[in-house]
């Protein structure tokens, strides 16, 4: 992923040698070609992801001046919202990439592997069913709704033994479950010794002004104040992903009509036309993306 803006545009290798130089190694050839195993590793792929987001957000700006202040809000999914926030200039790039290392690093050491489980809840499921499902699997074990993405797509998380509950208790609420194929039980309270990382990071971490306000994962609102941007942050290692309610807070309140992905593939856009049917979503992953896309604004 990411190279062929790598090879388009000398804006995109700059922040893919800025990112390589910021962690010491080259990443950057591990994004480009594999392998696969190695670039998912938590560690790997948190700041392989938010590299290639901010390459191509890099050559919006200066290959095709649309700034980032053009947008209403920025927002991003789980590790995502530090690519948000390099967007809106509170981190940098270099920054950004040290921070998500060892936010990857904290959460594949949290919990030892295989005693943590997450599971996707989908089809007919709404989060009030979520949670229910996630309650019954806390009688065995904990078990909690990790990631509300949209209505049909509601993730849950915690230890085997409760997802393994949650399971069976979905199965007889007649709601479709699968279990994921991941390293940890993200966005969970056995998370805590992550966010506990995090938080001795993020104290060290200088969050400047954003020149664009922040939808937040764990409150699902705009906020812009670095000292609450950084408690945030620190939350939403072990706290819930509501994206249902801030694309739906955008769309309805913030009144955004257009909702743009930046980065590696169309998932969230897929997320959006399900929380914000009436809005437009685009994802922009290839060169001919950003061009299409600055052309229109």
């Amino acid at each position: 992923m990411g190279k062929s803006l790598h090879d388009a545009f000398g804006a995109a290798r700059e922040v893919f040698q800025e990112i390589d130089e910021a962690l010491g190694e080259k990443l950057s050839k591990l994004i480009f070609e594999g392998p696969g195993d190695e670039l998912t590793l938590t560690a790997n792929a948190q700041p392989a992801l938010m590299a290639v987001s901010l390459a191509a957000m890099r050559v919006l700006e200066h290959e095709f001046k649309v700034a980032p202040s053009k947008a209403a809000f920025v927002a991003g999914h789980s590790l995502g919202e530090y690519s948000a926030l390099a967007a809106a200039g509170a981190l940098t790039i270099s920054d950004a990439a040290r921070l998500l290392r060892t936010r990857g690093n904290a959460m594949q050491a949290a919990v030892p592997v295989g005693e943590g489980a997450m599971a996707a809840l989908i089809g007919k499921v709404d989060v009030a069913l979520a949670e229910e499902i996630a309650a019954k699997g806390a009688e065995a074990g904990p078990c909690v709704v990790a990631n509300d993405n949209n209505v049909g797509n509601v993730v849950i998380s915690g230890s085997k033994a409760g997802i393994d509950a949650a399971l069976a208790y979905a199965k007889e609420k007649g709601a479709r479950a699968i279990a994921l194929n991941v390293s940890a039980p993200f966005h969970s309270p056995l998370m805590q010794p992550a966010a506990d990382a995090m938080a001795e990071a993020l104290a060290g971490a200088s969050i400047a002004p954003l020149a664009v306000q922040l939808v937040a994962n764990v409150t699902a609102r705009p906020v812009s104040e670095p000292t609450t941007i950084r408690k945030l942050l620190v939350e939403q290692v072990t706290g819930r992903v509501r994206w249902r309610e801030s694309i739906e807070w955008m769309a309805s309140e913030g009144g955004v009509a257009r909702f743009v992905e930046v980065g590696a593939g169309k998932q969230l856009s897929g997320m959006v036309k399900r929380n914000a049917p009436d809005a437009e979503a685009l994802a922009l992953n290839e060169p001919a993306d950003l061009e299409a896309f600055a052309k229109s604004v």
